[in-house]
């Protein structure tokens, strides 16, 4: 995409990094001020607030800064390798939040004993160097360095290589290793999980209807609305990310098929979006963080 048209996109990235960063600062200051962070679920959805925060404070100003900067052709492979390790933090946070859940559901008499504090924190560490490990993978070859276009403009001047993700990073690992081999299996994992734990909750709502249950009753209603709104901001994980993967795909294989630049461009801003929309779901959703985020409101207007 031209430089001219790439500009018309930097007022809707800095609405989203503003919404992103205010919007995940709120959530983790929530959590930790209502003390949740002792809960495993809550330990993930801070750490995946974490990540969106980076989306809209490194991210992005990045991404802008990119259109008007020119640097050397490793430079700009490691920042990209940054935002692919944020986005891989995200779904591998997704599905540890998936699967904390199915345990919460699957062996509730054990689940506090199995999902301590200090082995979900481990979890989290663990997330971020798979991460790590799996994004920064085009440092050790898997780009376009030895593309025409780019061994030109690195052997003229070092810091002359004009910055592009779609240049550089090759659509290959994109759609084989983060598409096919990460982000669908992982998807299709947490659909799975959800959908068993939908049919449990509500299996075990109609079974302790009784008064002499409410108790019981009520627990299994909080974990079903709590699942609800976690699968939700899987959802919209969904929506936003499937766009742009699909075009990938369909410029990588499909014959004589040409997703232009721009339409590719409109599929990152939507990636991007994703990471502004799961602080409103928390919000709104989530009862915790929604009597912290009043609490705030009330502090500030009264």
């Amino acid at each position: 995409m031209a430089s001219s048209a790439r500009l018309s996109y930097i007022p809707f990235e800095a609405i989203i990094a503003v919404v992103c960063c205010l919007g995940n600062v709120l959530v983790i200051w929530a959590v930790w001020t209502c003390g949740a962070l002792r809960k495993p679920t809550f330990c993930f959805i801070a750490t995946l607030a974490v990540a969106d925060f980076l989306v809209g404070s490194v991210v992005i100003p990045l991404a802008v800064l990119l259109i008007h900067l020119k640097t050397s052709f490793h430079a700009c492979l490691f920042m990209c390798c940054v935002f692919i390790m944020v986005k891989i933090v995200s779904v591998a946070i997704l599905l540890a939040i998936a699967v904390d859940r199915f345990l919460r559901v699957c062996v509730p008499l054990t689940y506090k004993t199995t999902v301590t504090p200090k082995r979900s924190w481990i979890v989290v560490a663990l997330c971020w160097l798979l991460a790590a490990l799996w994004g920064f993978i085009p440092m050790f070859g898997w780009n376009n360095y030895n593309t025409s276009d780019s061994t030109t403009q690195n052997n003229t001047n070092s810091t002359s290589f004009e910055c592009s993700f779609l240049t550089i990073i090759p659509t290959s690992y994109l759609v084989n290793l983060i598409f096919f081999s990460s982000l669908l299996p992982s998807l299709a994992i947490m659909t799975g999980l959800y959908f068993y734990i939908f049919l449990t909750t509500r299996r075990q709502l109609r079974a302790h209807i009784s008064e002499t249950t409410v108790q019981h009753s009520t627990d299994y209603h909080k974990e079903h609305k709590l699942a609800t709104s976690l699968a939700l901001v899987l959802v919209l994980f969904s929506v936003c990310w499937l766009p742009l993967f699909l075009m990938l795909t369909v410029s990588l294989y499909g014959h004589n098929i040409e997703v232009s630049s721009a339409i590719t461009h409109i599929g990152i801003v939507l990636s991007h979006v994703n990471s502004a929309v799961n602080p409103i779901v928390y919000a709104f959703r989530i009862p915790k963080i929604k009597e912290a985020c009043k609490r705030l409101w009330m502090r500030l207007y009264h």
